[in-house]
């Protein structure tokens, strides 16, 4: 089992207290401590136009995590690659992976908001189309010195590649996976998963994705990474810490719904109640004393069959020192049950 940190990175309450910068200088001091705590990895999504994600170039702050980290592997999760230029993503992606050592994680994804590719003048309607070809293009760009492609999207003809990953082929792909049915696509791609479903829901797509991994003749060992990601507060005791949750998941609630309710409409199936207790009830969040939290995530991990525990241990208005508290609990009584 490895942990990782998922980090939507949404606008800071009562913690950073509205200041953005305060909260960008926080958290990454969060991030030193995820690396001297032992996790993975950390894995930074990207949104627009909305207080879900106030670092929507994830480049740029991932850029500064790489300064400030030695051995914490670190990536999008993920980059929502119809907003941008093919050209300009691989020199992204190029230059992150060589000022870290080899440490990027690479997420793609069409994204998931027709919102928000819509204000940079993306139909939704082709975003699954334009997603697949842009990472053809991306693919073919990491891994030839020149590049060549003529498609519905993107034609390139002989285009010099002077930038190159450190990581050969290219950096290990991520993708966030909402159906059973992505399982074997994924699985041929040796492409790691994050899965937005319940345990029990996990489980199935997890024994259908090593099925079809064992099906293609590659050894269990070699699998990519499968993971099950949630909301975790730990404290002293599980009322302290519910409490905590409680108030945070609010508002980072808020933030989640922001454009959709904007629109006027629900968003497009039911990712995590809305409500705490039956999220905290779901296992979407876990939230108390050490104990609690190491019961429940040992529960759900066997059912969901993962190999990679993903946390969210900063959001909503959760303060500096809240987070803190979590990482310092969950590293030294959770982690080393697991």
């Amino acid at each position: 089992m490895k942990f990782g940190i998922f980090d939507h990175m949404d606008r800071a309450g009562n913690g950073a207290g509205g200041d953005l910068g305060r909260q960008f200088d926080e958290r990454l001091k969060l991030i030193e401590l995820y690396e001297k705590s032992g996790f993975y990895a950390y894995h930074l999504a990207e949104h627009h136009a909305t207080p879900l994600g106030m670092a929507p170039s994830p480049s740029v702050f991932l850029a500064a995590v790489a300064q400030r980290t030695r051995t914490l592997r670190f990536g999008p999760l993920v980059y929502t690659v119809n907003l941008y230029h093919p050209l300009r993503l691989i020199d992204e992606i190029c230059m992150l992976d060589q000022m870290s050592g080899g440490r990027l994680e690479l997420g793609v994804g069409r994204g998931i908001s027709p919102y928000e590719v819509g204000y940079y003048g993306i139909d939704p309607a082709t975003g699954p189309e334009r997603f697949a070809e842009a990472l053809e293009v991306i693919l073919k760009g990491l891994t030839h010195q020149r590049l060549d492609h003529a498609g519905k999207y993107f034609t390139f003809k002989e285009v010099p590649m002077e930038m190159q990953p450190v990581q050969r082929p290219h950096p290990p792909l991520w993708y966030g996976a909402n159906s059973l049915e992505s399982a074997d696509r994924l699985a041929r791609q040796g492409c790691n998963s994050v899965v937005g479903m319940r345990a029990d829901g996990v489980g199935q797509f997890s024994a259908r994705f090593r099925k079809a991994w064992t099906d293609l003749g590659r050894a269990e060992k070699d699998m990519p990474l499968i993971g099950l990601s949630r909301h975790i507060v730990v404290g002293d005791t599980d009322k302290e810490a519910q409490s905590s949750a409680k108030r945070a998941f609010a508002r980072w609630y808020d933030a989640m719904i922001h454009l959709w309710r904007a629109h006027g409409v629900g968003l497009p199936r039911q990712m995590i109640p809305a409500e705490f207790e039956p999220a905290l009830d779901g296992g979407y969040i876990v939230a108390g004393s050490a104990a609690t939290v190491r019961d429940r995530l040992k529960r759900d991990n066997d059912v969901a069959g993962i190999n990679y525990c993903l946390c969210r241990l900063a959001f909503g208005d959760l303060s500096f020192e809240e987070s803190r508290r979590s990482v310092e609990l969950f590293a030294r009584e959770v982690m080393p049950a697991l």
